[in-house]
């Protein structure tokens, strides 16, 4: 059976013990009207005039009701008298394609029938700036061509760098709008660089193109939108550090700080940019980054239907399954590492037939631990972590955590005839 299995088979794996994690559960119910409201300022209208035929843009990533907003977005815009449309706005995604980048959008709903504009899709850009370094500046053709520009998305930490801006407006505007040759103009210096890249790029599309305001969402822990604050031009860069600061102390997290293996049931871009939250598994695709769940080994067990087989970020694994490699497609996640210019975030790591043997392996691997009561977290992805499994030996200091309850027995892992989890 080879030498996984076998190692895999030396390894008796721990019983686990099912907890729920608790946090900030504040959020905003009908996201629709709560966002007509925001959007219904005066400084916010005073930027659409009637006939203005403006760009709306539309994000790759699993953002909640993000078709209620952009429909809420677009029905303010016809209000004010203006054509509203829709482009996707999500750099190298979607197999870097016009019609892969409209597949995502129609994925998460976003469509012209639902959301009552046309969507307007292209890869091609148009250079508004040129930075003093030499490196262009370029957006979205359709956008560009626009009467103005609506940049809507959702501020969070980023996977890859630190900085007064992580996901959000100004990344949007860097990223998204660039599409695939705007993303790689501004990967072209480096991982290490990228904070840096973000400002000085989205202050150069805000400064030398149409954006008229910006629209952002915050989540809580839960995945589910708990702030939306609507942005004139120029407040972009003044309020957005402060709704990064307000996501931060949303963000999920494992409350247990350390283990020895982590087991994530699904990676996917729909979780993270990389697939999986770094700021949640402990591992960044920057090795100067730190922070997360400290552990030996991390295991990825799958990924979801949502990221349509996309599964970069594969790299920050030690142990995959035969079923993830198999579902790969290799062609989107190269288009995404060698636009950013981090081909180690797809390298392949040591391939698991079953899931079974992927955990037990993992175990094995680990150094200096008790093999037979290993420290095992196991989490569904990284943005949904109210309920996971820790195995038994995590079990008392859970206990005492004031803000974990427990829900199980301790109970053995429950595995199929071909040795995949139940």
């Amino acid at each position: 059976m080879g030498i996984v299995y076998e190692m895999a088979q030396q390894v008796r794996l721990p019983r686990m013990v099912k907890i729920r994690q608790h946090f900030d559960t504040t959020y905003i119910k009908d996201a629709y009207a709560e966002a007509l409201k925001e959007l219904d300022q005066k400084k916010i209208r005073s930027t659409i005039k009637p006939g203005m035929r403006i760009a709306i843009t539309g994000s790759s990533r699993g953002i909640d009701r993000q078709r209620d907003l952009l429909k809420a977005v677009v029905d303010f815009v016809k209000q004010q008298g203006a054509e509203p449309f829709i482009v996707p706005a999500m750099g190298s995604h979607g197999g870097a394609t016009a019609e892969g980048q409209v597949r995502l959008l129609e994925a998460y709903g976003i469509n012209e029938e639902y959301c009552g504009c046309p969507i307007r899709a292209t890869m091609d850009t148009v250079k508004i700036w040129q930075m003093p370094d030499g490196h262009d500046v370029l957006i979205d053709r359709y956008a560009a061509e626009a009467d103005g520009i609506i940049v809507f998305g959702r501020v969070k930490l980023h996977s890859h760098f630190r900085g007064r801006y992580g996901s959000g407006l100004l990344k949007m505007m860097v990223i998204g709008l660039g599409k695939q040759q705007g993303a790689e103009s501004a990967h072209d210096t480096g991982i290490e660089h990228l904070a840096e890249i973000v400002e000085d790029f989205g202050n150069a599309v805000r400064l030398h193109s149409n954006v008229l305001f910006g629209f952002a969402t915050v989540e809580n822990a839960y995945d589910k939108c708990c702030m939306l604050r609507a942005l004139t031009n120029e407040e972009i860069p003044e309020i957005e550090p402060e709704l990064l600061e307000y996501a931060k102390k949303r963000t999920p997290k494992i409350l247990l700080p350390e283990g020895d293996v982590l087991v994530i049931d699904h990676i996917g871009k729909n979780f993270s940019g990389y697939g999986q939250d770094p700021d949640v598994s402990g591992s960044y695709p920057d090795p100067e980054m730190v922070g997360g769940f400290q552990k030996q080994r991390l295991v990825f067990l799958d990924m979801s239907h949502e990221t349509h087989n996309n599964a970069v970020g594969l790299g920050a694994a030690d142990f995959i399954t035969r079923r993830l490699f198999d579902a790969c497609d290799h062609e989107q996640a190269y288009a995404n590492v060698l636009t950013a210019i981090t081909p180690q975030e797809y390298k392949i790591p040591i391939i698991a037939e079953n899931q079974k043997d992927a955990i037990g392996i993992a175990v094995r691997m680990c150094v200096g631990i008790d093999r037979d009561n290993a420290r095992i977290v196991r989490i569904p992805n990284t943005l949904h972590l109210d309920e996971i499994y820790i195995s038994e030996a995590l079990l008392e200091q859970a206990k005492e955590h004031p803000e974990i309850t427990i829900l199980s027995d301790p109970e053995p892992f429950k595995f199929d005839d071909d040795g995949n989890l139940f």
